[in-house]
């Protein structure tokens, strides 16, 4: 029997991966245009990174993690998102005002073991922006303009975006006894879950899809904002207002980490079904200081390439795959096809993208193979076009032949790929 991928995986394949370059070359052009510099972290940390960074009570830590233990009796998990660790990495190399607000990107894998369904995998991809030192609700604002646009440049439709407020500690603390309260008449009904939670982070209930009908009615975060918590609140809104960004608030958001304060938002996309959650982040001005730096004021995003690509293929959106070929090269004869690969070489260099036939197949084969692989042009040259320093050009939308000198045939084609 053969091996077959882990439950939960998938293999990328050529015809496919173009899609996820095409993403994530969008990605990396827009955040140079918002100043955003790539980060890379490592795959696995030690666990204590997450159960101090994403919350001990959280699903991801409690049921989700892939932790081991290494060969240095030390406990490693596999990162199950991303800011933790970009925080890590922010404190540990004192990127403190880099030069000014530090500004961040990352994209890769991540890691959870949960149940798979569309869009939804254990080694899944996000894309993710992290911008530290700031308290201005501008940045909030910009944050979710980046994600915001994203979308909108991947040609994704009916992307809104919900926002909220989580408050700080201090209003968390009087909404947590006011939550508290509400839920304690049906404590005893809720999902094993949320009796859990309704201790630790009562908060987490309302983004329970089990427990949905016992909060209707529940007070919102929104109540009991103090001031500070609500003037901000309201300038992410005049920011977002101001940019043109479609945004609805909705007060049942408390996202499913620990970390939040303050904002914090989703993306939401029509065409994937009733989980049209597609992104989503916000403000976390506690968690430099809990992974053990000098704290800074955060905020940032993270953005599921799987859902991505769900839901551009539900919209009908077409995204480019493999370019074609430029040129397809077929050498009739051994002498001639010794300066194929003479000319391959030189083509590519040349900055165009070139293919020749390495079965020794005929030319009728050979010219199935350039049309497979769209060539837009296709050389021939045989011995006697060699001895003449000439060769044969065939364009192939529409057949039409020329002949090209061997000196001009480089020059001539990088000329055609320039119109």
């Amino acid at each position: 029997m053969s091996i077959q991928k882990p439950k939960g995986t998938q293999d990328l394949l050529p015809g496919e991966i173009e899609k996820w370059q095409y993403i994530e070359n969008k990605a990396r052009e827009l955040c140079s245009r918002f100043n955003y510099r790539e980060i890379r972290t490592p795959i696995f940390e030690n666990t204590e990174l997450f159960q101090r960074g994403v919350g001990e009570t959280t699903d991801i830590v409690e049921k989700e993690m892939y932790t081991f233990i290494d060969k240095g009796d030390r406990s490693m998990s596999l990162r199950p998102e991303g800011t933790a660790g970009v925080v890590r990495a922010y404190v540990e190399n004192k990127l403190y005002g880099e030069p000014d607000v530090s500004k961040l990107y990352y994209i890769g894998p991540m890691f959870r073991y949960e149940q798979p369904q569309a869009g939804r995998y254990r080694q899944f991809h996000q894309f993710g922006i992290e911008a530290f030192g700031a308290v201005d609700p501008s940045i909030d604002a910009e944050v979710i303009a980046l994600g915001y646009t994203f979308y909108k440049e991947l040609g994704l439709k009916d992307v809104t975006v919900e926002i909220n407020s989580v408050g700080n500690p201090a209003c968390r603390a009087v909404y947590r006894e006011k939550i508290q309260q509400f839920f304690a008449p049906v404590k005893d009904k809720l999902c094993k879950d949320c009796q859990s939670r309704y201790d630790r982070n009562p908060m987490r209930i309302l983004d329970c899809k089990i427990d949905q009908k016992y909060g209707e009615g529940a007070p919102t975060i929104l109540e009991y904002l103090d001031e500070e918590c609500t003037v901000h609140f309201q300038a992410v809104q005049d920011h977002l207002n101001a940019m043109e960004i479609p945004i609805r608030i909705n007060p049942r958001l408390v996202r499913g980490l620990d970390y939040y304060t303050h904002t914090a938002f989703e993306y939401k996309a029509a065409g994937i079904g009733a989980i049209d959650t597609i992104g989503g982040g916000g403000r976390y001005n506690g968690l430099v200081g809990q992974i053990g730096g000098n704290d800074q004021p955060g905020v940032g995003l993270g953005l599921g390439m799987e859902r991505i690509l769900l839901v551009l293929q539900a919209q009908g959106v077409d995204i480019p795959t493999a370019p074609p070929l430029d040129v397809y090269l077929i050498g009739l004869g051994e002498t001639a096809e010794r300066e194929v690969t003479k000319l391959l070489q030189q083509l590519r260099v040349a900055g165009l993208k070139a293919e020749k036939d390495y079965l020794g197949r005929k030319m009728k084969a050979q010219m199935k193979s350039a049309d497979r692989y769209h060539a837009s042009f296709v050389a021939i040259l045989g011995d006697d076009e060699l001895a003449r320093g000439e060769i044969t050009v065939k364009t192939m939308a529409t057949g039409e032949q020329q002949t090209l000198s061997l000196e001009q045939f480089v020059a001539a084609m990088q000329k055609q790929k320039a119109l």
